[in-house]
C-alpha cells in the first residue's frame, strides 16, 4: 500500500501571507466590543481659528499630531513675556499658562466643546480667536 505526503509547508505560510492584510485591517480599525456597546477609536479634532493676528509679534497656536494637545508658541521682541487665557462659551476661565520669547509649552485635557481664547503681552491684546474641541 502507498503512503500519500501532502507537502504543506508550503501552503500555510502562503495562506498567512494571504490573510496578513485582513488580520491587520481587523486589528486597526475595528471598533472594540464591550459589555456596554462598541468603542469609537478615531480621536479628536481640535481646529483653531485666529479673529485678530498681530504683525509685530509671530504667535502660533496649534493642535499636536495626535490632536490631544495643543502647542503655544510665541516670538517677538526679546525678554516679552506672551499670556495665554482660554475661556469656555460661558466666559469661565478653564486654562492659563504664559511663555516667555523664543518659548513653547503644552496644554492637554480639553474637554469636547467650543472656547475663545486671548494671547496678551505687557496688558496689551495681541491675538484672539476660538477653539473647538470635537
Amino acid at each position: 500500500m502507498k503512503t500519500i505526503v501532502l507537502k504543506t509547508r508550503h501552503v500555510i505560510p502562503s495562506m498567512i501571507y494571504c490573510l496578513l492584510p485582513l488580520i491587520l485591517f481587523v486589528l486597526l480599525y475595528a471598533p472594540v466590543k464591550a459589555n456596554t456597546g462598541s468603542v469609537n477609536l478615531t480621536r479628536d479634532t481640535i481646529l483653531i481659528n485666529k479673529a485678530q493676528t498681530s504683525k509685530k509679534y509671530k504667535i502660533k497656536l496649534y493642535p499636536g499630531a495626535t490632536n490631544e494637545v495643543v502647542f503655544f508658541t510665541a516670538s517677538g521682541e526679546t525678554g516679552k513675556v506672551y499670556q495665554l487665557f482660554l475661556f469656555d462659551l460661558d466666559g469661565t476661565l478653564v486654562k492659563q499658562t504664559q511663555i516667555r520669547n523664543k518659548q513653547t509649552t503644552m496644554l492637554a485635557n480639553f474637554n469636547k466643546g467650543n472656547y475663545m481664547f486671548e494671547i496678551f503681552s505687557d496688558d496689551e491684546r495681541i491675538e484672539n480667536g476660538t477653539l473647538e474641541v470635537r
